[in-house]
């Protein structure tokens, strides 16, 4: 206890208590706190919620402490009386991107005594710093109070919505992540739709509260359309009664009540440092995520949620312990998701869990523990690992399909083979079914075409696509790739479907007029438009258009918008086809020659367009090297040198002056490429090419 602390209370009995540090929450608590301090506010509770609350008088403390004593050596016993699995509480962060949940969850660990060295400590891919986006679910673990909080940290993007599909099998509840100011969006449905469907309860966070515009007010109004939401999906009675909270995840702050969130900021505005500040966060997340079901004495049984590779034990697989133990040293089997029979037969070599930023070891793994194994070789993501005497496997949700298509295939151009070290048909491949083995929303179709093989992909969208090229051309590969294409299906009447998208963009006043005549060229169709409804009084704009007619729009937005505007999408599902679009690209400027750029070639074309290339870049026959002014391909020679001669004029000492060219992101070349034209990817370069680099075969080609 603190100095103040009577003399009596100084015993051997309050000593052994050294972890209990957090807020009470019975009545009468602050003169407790300031007379025992928060290292037996835990045990003081319990003594209270056992009945000797009449002894808790601050007048009272001298004559009463051994009532006081009593109760607090009761509590050890009734502590260690509990169930482990009750303590356990298996939850994950779900919300639209750029919500805050990676920066909630920096938060929650700092609050558990977690070292946490710098922000957004849970996006570890180099990717994921650079970008500012989670692209993969991840998990961790840390301690509040008694209990043990397993933790995912899922993305918000739409295009990586698998990963949260899949991780949602590891989970009893979520934290439904909503930003105060912008309440639902596109992403927010999804994410929500999945865990309804689970039967999760969420706890509703409305982060933000920080912000000026953020007020009592608006708060009600996105809980009120959340509630509007949570009935629309169908959500029971028990789930549309969800708990709110009211945070701020980059103060540090969480309340149950808008007051008591406002009172915190406002003492955190004056200096004041708040060292509980997310404790009803967490204390709602003991309450209201259930504890984990299952029979520690039943057959072991865990669904596969992850995979990752160890560079020492090989293969890990990750999941929530369904039901029974495993240790180090057993015989397990992993059942197939088809229900077909066994994969593979193997002994359990390791056993691993996260807790805070760090992998620890464990000796055996029980109901409701997030943990990765070692000891198998083949068994992947939605297989069942279980005792030999188990004959059927968990379920496993079913994934949303692949909306679009690429081709992955060997690098053939002139230029080929100078930078990678990953070159062959067979090592692109691997690396492919490895993606298509850890990544549930990726299907990997093999064929094998003229000059090599070649892969199709199968994916959400361009950028989930995009982030695994980049990912291959950072580890040495070598490769070609496709202009993304819309998986159409057959419907039920037998005429042709589509994918179809929502929109939902907030944008300027000015630009308007601009986004939605550039989105009805795109078959959009507009559904809803709300003056100063989104940030910073930007015009919201909600949209249903194809997939089709997105592919390659971010660019377009962005130059549009003057960078200033933002786009959510999300998947709808299948309608019938819109009928074909308008062309929306212009035509290429095509080399006609092999060799390095000259300034005097290129700025004698550049009237004719936007160059992609400058002096002394290598280029070759077939690459395209620019945007033509106009829709049809032209080919031009990059690489004319000026002619020397004895004859000395005015012009011929004329300065070179170029306008710097157009660089291309990855991303933007996904979506600008046209049917016939290719990426050409290598570490160190980006280039586009026509899938045909003999101008006659082109003709022959067209002809036909």
């Amino acid at each position: 206890g603190r100095s103040s602390c009577p003399s009596r209370l100084r015993c051997s009995r309050v000593k052994m208590f050294p972890s209990a540090l957090r807020a009470c929450s019975f009545s009468n608590k602050s003169g407790v706190a300031q007379l025992v301090g928060r290292q037996v506010i835990d045990v003081v509770e319990s003594a209270w919620n056992g009945g000797i609350h009449s002894v808790f008088r601050p007048c009272q403390w001298e004559t009463h402490t051994s009532a006081l004593c009593r109760g607090l050596a009761a509590v050890p016993q009734a502590e260690e009386a509990k169930d482990p699995v009750s303590l356990l509480r298996d939850f994950a962060i779900i919300a639209h991107v750029d919500h805050g949940k990676t920066t909630l969850m920096d938060r929650l660990m700092s609050q558990c005594n977690e070292a946490v060295s710098e922000d957004r400590v849970m996006d570890s891919n180099a990717l994921e710093k650079e970008r500012g986006i989670t692209i993969s679910s991840k998990y961790t673990s840390f301690k509040w109070k008694t209990h043990t909080l397993n933790a995912v940290d899922t993305p918000g993007h739409a295009d990586f919505g698998g990963e949260v599909e899949r991780v949602l099998s590891m989970v009893d509840g979520c934290l439904l992540l909503v930003d105060a100011l912008e309440g639902p969006l596109a992403q927010t449905k999804f994410v929500l739709t999945k865990a309804l469907s689970r039967g999760l309860q969420p706890v509703l966070v409305l982060n933000k509260v920080d912000r000026p515009a953020v007020t009592e007010e608006r708060c009600v109004e996105v809980e009120m359309e959340l509630f509007d939401l949570f009935a629309a999906l169908g959500a029971s009675d028990r789930q549309i009664d969800f708990h709110t909270i009211y945070a701020s995840a980059r103060q540090g702050i969480a309340a149950n009540s808008w007051d008591k969130a406002q009172n915190m900021l406002a003492r955190k505005a004056a200096g004041e440092e708040i060292q509980f500040g997310m404790s009803d966060l967490l204390d709602a997340i003991v309450q209201h995520v259930p504890a984990p079901k299952g029979d520690v004495n039943d057959e072991f049984r865990m669904l596969v949620s992850m995979i990752e590779r160890d560079p020492f034990l090989g293969r890990l697989v990750t999941g929530r312990v369904h039901s029974g133990a495993l240790k180090i040293g057993d015989r397990m089997q992993s059942l197939l998701c088809s229900g077909e029979g066994r994969r593979e037969e193997g002994r359990i070599t390791k056993i691993f869990t996260r807790q805070g930023m760090g992998k620890i070891a464990l000796e055996e793994a029980k109901v409701g523990d997030i943990v990765s194994i070692a000891g198998f070789e083949a068994t992947t993501v939605t297989d069942t690992v279980c005792s030999l005497a188990v004959q059927e496997n968990l379920f496993s949700n079913p994934i949303d399909p692949p909306t679009i298509k690429m081709t992955f295939g060997v690098n053939d151009s002139p230029l080929a083979g100078k930078v990678g070290s990953q070159l062959t048909g067979s090592k692109i491949g691997e690396r492919l079914k490895a993606e298509a083995e850890s990544n549930v929303s990726i299907t990997l179709n093999t064929a094998v075409g003229k000059g090599g093989e070649t892969f199709e992909v199968q994916g959400r969208g361009e950028l989930q696509l995009g982030i695994l090229i980049e990912t291959m051309r950072r580890e040495g590969y070598e490769l070609s790739v496709s202009p993304p294409v819309v998986l159409m299906k057959e419907g039920e009447t037998g005429g042709k479907e589509e994918p179809m998208e929502e929109l939902m963009v907030q944008v300027e006043e000015q630009h308007v007029g601009t986004v939605i005549q550039a989105l009805t060229l795109r078959k959009a169709e507009l559904l809803d438009m709300a003056s100063a409804a989104g940030e910073g009084g930007r015009t919201r704009l909600v949209f249903k258009c194809p997939a089709r007619g997105l592919i390659g729009y971010n660019s377009v937005f962005a130059y549009t918008t003057s960078g200033s505007g933002i786009m959510t999408r999300s998947f709808l599902g299948y309608e019938p086809h819109k009928g074909p679009q308008e062309q929306l690209k212009k035509g290429s400027l095509i080399s006609s020659a092999q060799g390095p750029c000259t300034g005097y070639a290129l700025m004698a074309l550049e009237p004719r367009g936007v160059l992609f290339v400058e002096p002394q870049m290598e280029v070759y026959v077939g690459m395209i090297v620019g945007e033509h002014s106009r829709d049809e391909d032209l080919e031009i020679n990059p690489c004319k040198e000026k002619k020397l001669t004895n004859v000395r004029n005015k012009g011929s000492e004329e300065q070179v002056r170029l306008i710097p060219p157009r660089r291309m992101t990855l991303e933007e070349a996904i979506g600008y490429v046209a049917s016939d034209e290719i990426i050409e990817v290598t570490p160190d370069n980006i280039r586009l090419r026509k899938r045909l680099l003999d101008a006659n075969a082109r003709k022959r080609a067209k002809q036909s």
